[in-house]
């Protein structure tokens, strides 16, 4: 007579799931090799870059009733000196130049205070 086999469920399939198996298959099954596992070192932070020194403001007055510019590409002191020469500050419009965007920008009220507090010759 002949012996029936005896089936267990395998659970070390990877994927979709256990499946079954004989129980000699399992029981017979080498033991897996040990092998040394390499772990990465750890990363160094890198040093940051040193920032760009940034290029000189650049500014443009332009006069608000007539629209003649009073001053273009002009640095700080220039600047300063042509709005010395201003009755008010609302007379004209103060641009400066975006270098990243290569574009004027209008300064925004608080900023032409603050520039308009510096000017020279009141």
């Amino acid at each position: 007579m002949k012996k029936g086999r005896l089936w267990v469920l395998d659970t070390e399939t990877k994927g979709t799931g256990a499946q079954m198996v004989p129980l000699d298959s399992v029981e017979n099954r080498p033991e897996p090799a040990h092998e040394r596992m390499w772990v990465p070192p750890e990363r160094r932070p890198r040093e940051p870059e040193a920032p760009q020194p940034r290029a000189p403001r650049r500014f443009r007055v332009v006069d608000v009733l007539t629209r003649q510019v009073l001053a273009d590409d002009a640095d700080v002191s220039t600047t300063l000196a042509v709005l010395g020469g201003v009755e008010r500050m609302l007379d004209v419009s103060l641009f400066i130049w975006e270098p990243e965007k290569e574009t004027w920008r209008l300064l925004s009220m608080t900023e032409q205070q603050a520039v308009w507090q510096r000017r020279s010759g009141r």
